[in-house]
């Protein structure tokens, strides 16, 4: 599917595929290029390896978590995920409706979390042979005009999907840069050591761009993926 003719894309502007993306200043993470934006903290959880399991931006009481699917060639999977999400949290409890955003169709809900309750919205954007999920917490997910430069990296984003066979539905890979994911890989020793010696072993560093660590920040956004 073409990504400039996608219905979920907001007036001919990102994510990007990229192979059409324009130029700018952005952390590679494979198969994501986030733009750095002055006041958005790029705040990434990996393991030993430089794998990355979670990518969180955030800008004053709002995060945006990111993550990027394997789709088909013919049509986009947004609409088919975003019934899933919708499906399973409300069999949990959750208050969620269905609303019309930038993006075309996105889900707001209101979910338990162990200290209370959190505001999420979600996105989905249908590119080619791609679906990027984007998940904003806080005031941006009730505010959508709070969002801000969290949007802007949104708007800015680029997607490197590759050419090997994917799954439908698969995360597409995403790894840190060599300084970062050496820094990963220095932090995950330390506590190791730490932990030998009989020492209170500090908790993980998440790696980050103008910032540091993030905490937990919702439910997971990837419902399981059925084969196809």
């Amino acid at each position: 599917m073409d990504d400039s003719t996608s219905p979920s894309r907001g007036g001919g502007t990102g994510p990007y595929d990229v192979s059409d993306a324009p130029e700018g200043n952005r952390l590679d993470l494979g198969s994501l290029q986030i733009p750095v934006i002055d006041g958005v903290d790029i705040r990434v959880q990996a393991n030993a390896e430089g794998v990355v399991q979670q990518v969180v931006l955030v800008h004053r009481d709002s995060l945006l978590q990111l993550s990027v699917l394997a789709a088909p060639r013919s049509a986009g999977i947004w609409d088919e995920v975003r019934e899933e999400i919708l499906s399973s949290m409300r069999s949990d409890g959750a208050r969620v409706e269905e609303a019309s955003g930038d993006y075309g169709p996105e889900l707001r809900a209101r979910v338990r979390i162990p200290n209370g309750q959190a505001d999420l919205r979600f996105i989905g954007v249908d590119g080619p042979r791609w679906m990027v999920q984007a998940m904003y917490q806080g005031r941006a997910a009730v505010d959508p005009s709070a969002a801000g430069p969290l949007e802007e990296c949104l708007l800015g984003l680029v997607v490197d999907r590759g050419w090997e066979a994917k799954p439908v539905r698969e995360a597409l890979p995403l790894r840190l840069p060599r300084e970062m994911a050496e820094q990963a890989r220095a932090q995950a020793e330390a506590q190791a050591g730490a932990q030998a010696d009989g020492g209170r072993p500090g908790g993980a560093q998440e790696p980050g761009v103008n910032g540091g660590p993030v905490g937990p920040v919702g439910p997971p956004t990837n419902p399981p993926r059925r084969p196809r």
